[in-house]
């Protein structure tokens, strides 16, 4: 089995080192442009203007080739990491801005009244009040752009042994060894399907008012629906 995982010596790395230098090329650039999208999202939500010049600009930067990002970096960050994840990182913003402008003016209007009346200010509102109630939205853009990035990673292999399981397709072409081609294809899909799992867990541990599903049984037409509406379940909780 240990045969199985072997790499060629060139790559310089162990297969769950390549895997390690992976997650690490894909996570970081995705928690870096989340930070990043906060405060521009939340600035978006304040001044309406503002939104489309924005995301034009996100959408535009999300069009430029990878490899054309790599060639303008390349003389600043070198051969490096650093090469392969700052676009990644950029990439990501076309994705978080959105969901998060999104999720923020789904907070109704009442509730935010409400919290302001409690003495909340706009950044105390903002953290406590608006995202958190915008999660299931974050998080489903936090989805995408992770399962994105995880597959995204592999380019890095233009730049030399920085591509993560990218690296093994690359050398399993030159070599002409299928092993490698499937450990990197593979592999990458494991990832990409764990990495969402885990989200979608998270999702379920943040959001416990959002509907689960699969209750057991099948609600009649002239049941009502005892489950509260976010909204509702919100207010309840700025109330207590």
């Amino acid at each position: 089995m240990n045969g199985f995982f072997d790499v060629p010596s060139d790559l310089q790395n162990t297969y769950w080192g390549l895997v390690g230098l992976h997650l690490r090329e894909a996570l970081i650039p995705v928690l870096a442009g989340l930070l990043v999208a906060l405060p521009i999202a939340q600035a978006c939500v304040r001044l309406r203007w503002l939104y489309p010049p924005v995301l034009g600009a996100a959408t535009v930067l999300y069009a430029i080739p990878s490899l054309a990002f790599f060639v303008v970096l390349i003389d600043y960050t070198g051969q490096s990491e650093t090469t392969v994840m700052i676009p990644l990182g950029v990439y990501s913003l076309v994705v978080f801005i959105p969901a998060i402008v999104e999720g923020v003016r789904s907070v109704p209007q009442e509730t935010l009244d409400a919290a302001t009346a409690m003495g909340f200010g706009p950044v105390r509102r903002y953290l406590q009040v608006q995202l958190p109630i915008a999660a299931p939205a974050i998080i489903a853009g936090l989805r995408v752009a992770t399962v994105s990035s995880i597959s995204l990673v592999s380019i890095g292999m233009l730049i030399g042994n920085q591509g993560g399981l990218g690296n093994l397709l690359n050398d399993g072409m030159i070599y002409h060894q299928p092993r490698l081609v499937w450990l990197s294809v593979n592999g990458t899909a494991v990832l990409a399907i764990v990495a969402d799992a885990l989200l979608v867990l998270l999702r379920v541990l943040v959001t416990p008012w959002m509907p689960r599903g699969g209750t057991g049984r099948t609600r009649p037409a002239d049941e009502p629906d005892a489950r509260p509406e976010p909204a509702a379940a919100a207010r309840e909780k700025a109330a207590r």
